[in-house]
C-alpha cells in the first residue's frame, strides 16, 4: 500500500491531499482569512449560564460566544488559579486525529456532569478553555476545560492526575510497559499532569520521547504564564498551522513521501521535521514541476466530484448523498447494474461495493454527526451481516472516530462520525442564492398560478386602471402560451388590462404585481 501527502501552498490558502493507492482519501484546507481554531487555548469569560441546557456560553473573543457543556467542565470549575489542582478530565482528542487512548483516560469524571452547571461556573467567571470543535454554520465553537497539548509522540494533560497512559493501538504488552516505564521515569517528581503515549511512539527512540516531555513542559509553563498575565477574552495558545500540524499527526503512519509545491514551505517543513520528526525529514520533498501538484492524481477532479450529490459505482449502481442540518442520508441504488445471476446476488454485490465507497466518501467529504444509510433491501440475513461487516472494515481505516449500530427495523444502518469542522461541501460552497439551499425551484406553472391569485387579491383591494406583472422569461412565456386562455379569462373577470414584462434578472420563483 502506497501513501503520500500532496501539499499545495498559495499566499492565501494551504491545501493538503492524502493519497492512498493512487486515490484521494482525505482533504484538508486552511485559509489565512479563516483558520480553524480546534486545539487553540483561550482565557474566556462566562457570558451566560443556562441551567436548562446544563451549559454555558463563554466569550473567547470570537464573533459568536462559544459553547461549554457541563460534561466538558472539570471538577471545581477550572477557574484560572495557578495553585488549583484539577483531575479526572477527558482529553480533547478531537484535535489529535482521534488518538485512541487507554480506557482509563477516555473515562469521563461523572462527578462533574452530575453537578448542576450553576454549581460549576458563574457568569463573569474567567476560565482557561480549549476548542474541541470549530464553529459550524450558525453554531459557535465547542469548548472543554480539560486542556490537552499534543506533541509528536506524547499528549500532555496538565490538569489531570499524575500518571502515564498508553494508546490502545499499541498492542504489544512488552512495548506498552517499556514506554510506560520510560515516560514515568522522565516525569518522576512532577506535581501534576498526565502523559499519554501516542501510537507513533511505538517505533520512536528514547531521545525523541525525552525531547517531547521537555517540549510539552516548557510549552505548558508558557501557556500558564500567559493565561495569568492577560485578561479575558484572549488567545493564550494557537495550534500549529495546517502545514506543520499535518506532519505531526502523520507520524507513525506508513507515509512514503510528502510533496509540497512551495520552496519556502518546503524549507519550513524540513526545519520542523529535522527538529521534531527526524525519521520523516528525508521523506519531505519539494515539487518544482510546471504541472500543478494536484493534477498528479487528478485531485481537482476528485474534489469536484465530491461536491456532487450522486456518486457512481463501478458496477453501474450509484449513491445519493444528502446533507441536512440534522443528519446525512445515503441512499444506495442498483442503477444500470443487472448482474449475471439472480436479483439477490446483484443486490448483495452492489451493497458490498457501496460499503467501500461510503467509507471513502465520508472521509473525503468530512461528513460528521448522524449518518443514515439505506442499503438496498436484502432478504438474506447472511448478506446483511456481511455488508455491515464490510462497512465496519472499511471504516477502520478512517482516523476519525465512527460508531456503527445494527440494521434498524426499517432496514436502515445508523451510524455516527465525529464532527469537528465543516464538511467539504460547506467549506467550499455557499448556499444557492436562487433556491436558498433547498435544492428545488418552484415550477413555472406553480409561479404562474401564484401570480393569478395575487392579481385577484390586488384587484379586490385596490382600484387601479391596469396591472403590470414582472416575472422571469419562463413564467411570462407560459402565460402567453399554455396559460393564455386562463390569462384572458382572468383579465375579463377583473375588468382591467394586465401587462406582462420579462425581468431578465428575476429567477423563476420571483415576480411582482404592480398597480398602474
Amino acid at each position: 500500500m502506497s501513501a503520500e501527502l500532496l501539499i499545495n501552498v498559495t499566499p492565501r490558502e494551504t491545501r493538503v491531499a492524502f493519497i492512498e493507492n493512487g486515490m484521494l482519501q482525505e482533504f484538508a484546507m486552511e485559509r489565512t482569512s479563516n483558520r480553524g481554531i480546534v486545539g487553540n487555548i483561550y482565557r474566556g469569560k462566562v457570558s451566560r449560564v443556562l441551567p436548562g441546557m446544563q451549559a454555558a456560553f463563554v466569550d473567547i473573543g470570537l464573533e459568536r460566544a462559544a459553547f461549554l457543556h457541563a460534561s466538558d467542565i472539570t471538577p471545581r470549575g477550572a477557574s484560572i488559579n495557578a495553585t488549583e489542582r484539577l483531575a479526572h478530565e477527558r482529553p480533547a482528542d478531537e484535535s489529535h486525529r482521534n488518538e485512541r487512548y487507554t480506557r482509563s483516560t477516555e473515562r469521563l469524571d461523572t462527578s462533574a456532569s452530575a453537578e448542576s452547571i450553576s454549581q460549576l461556573v458563574q457568569e463573569s467567571q474567567e476560565l482557561l478553555v480549549q476548542v474541541i470543535k470549530d464553529p459550524i454554520g450558525t453554531k459557535g465553537a465547542r469548548l472543554t476545560t480539560g486542556i490537552s497539548v499534543p506533541a509528536c509522540y506524547l499528549v500532555y494533560l496538565p490538569r489531570s492526575q499524575n500518571g502515564v497512559g498508553v494508546s490502545q493501538r499499541i498492542e504489544d504488552e512488552e512495548v506498552r510497559e517499556r514506554l510506560r516505564s520510560y515516560v514515568e521515569h522522565l516525569t518522576e517528581g512532577q506535581e501534576s499532569g498526565r502523559f499519554i503515549v501516542r501510537t507513533a511512539a511505538e517505533c520512536a527512540i528514547d531521545p525523541h520521547i525525552q525531547a517531547d516531555v521537555s517540549f510539552l513542559n516548557k510549552l505548558w509553563n508558557t501557556v500558564s504564564a500567559k493565561a495569568q498575565r492577560f485578561n479575558a477574552p484572549t488567545l493564550v495558545h494557537e495550534d500549529l498551522p495546517l502545514l506543520l500540524r499535518t506532519l505531526r499527526e502523520m507520524v507513525g503512519t506508513d507515509l512514503d513521501r510528502v510533496r509540497v509545491d512551495s520552496s519556502e514551505s518546503f524549507k519550513r517543513m524540513r526545519a520542523f521535521t529535522e527538529e521534531f520528526l527526524p525519521e520523516l525529514s528525508e521523506r519531505v520533498e519539494h515539487y518544482p514541476g510546471e504541472r500543478p501538484i494536484f493534477d498528479l492524481y487528478s485531485v481537482e477532479d476528485e474534489l469536484e466530484r465530491a461536491l456532487q450529490r450522486q456518486v457512481p459505482l463501478k458496477s453501474g449502481g450509484h449513491l445519493v448523498i444528502d446533507q441536512t442540518e440534522a443528519m446525512t442520508t445515503i441512499d444506495v441504488n442498483t442503477g444500470a447494474y443487472v448482474g449475471h445471476r439472480n436479483l439477490g446476488e446483484t443486490i448483495f454485490k452492489t451493497n458490498l461495493e457501496a460499503a467501500q465507497s461510503i467509507a471513502r466518501q465520508l472521509r473525503l467529504r468530512n461528513l460528521g454527526g448522524i449518518i443514515i444509510i439505506d442499503f438496498i433491501d436484502m432478504d438474506n440475513a447472511e448478506h446483511r451481516r456481511q455488508v455491515l461487516r464490510a462497512l465496519e472494515k472499511w471504516l477502520e481505516r478512517d482516523p476519525t472516530k465512527t460508531q456503527v449500530s445494527d440494521v434498524s427495523a426499517l432496514g436502515l444502518v445508523e451510524m455516527t462520525r465525529k464532527r469537528t469542522r465543516e464538511s467539504l461541501g460547506r467549506a467550499l460552497c455557499d448556499p444557492c442564492p436562487t433556491c436558498n439551499g433547498n435544492g428545488f425551484l418552484k415550477s413555472a406553472q406553480t409561479v404562474c398560478y401564484e401570480i393569478f391569485r395575487e392579481i385577484l387579491r390586488e384587484a379586490r383591494q385596490y382600484d387601479a386602471k391596469e396591472l403590470l406583472v414582472l416575472a422571469s422569461h419562463a413564467v411570462v412565456d407560459l402565460m402567453v402560451d399554455e396559460e393564455s386562455a386562463n390569462f384572458a379569462e382572468l383579465e375579463e373577470f377583473i375588468g382591467r388590462p394586465i401587462k406582462l414584462q420579462v425581468e431578465p434578472l428575476y429567477n423563476q420563483a420571483q415576480y411582482d404585481v404592480v398597480l398602474m
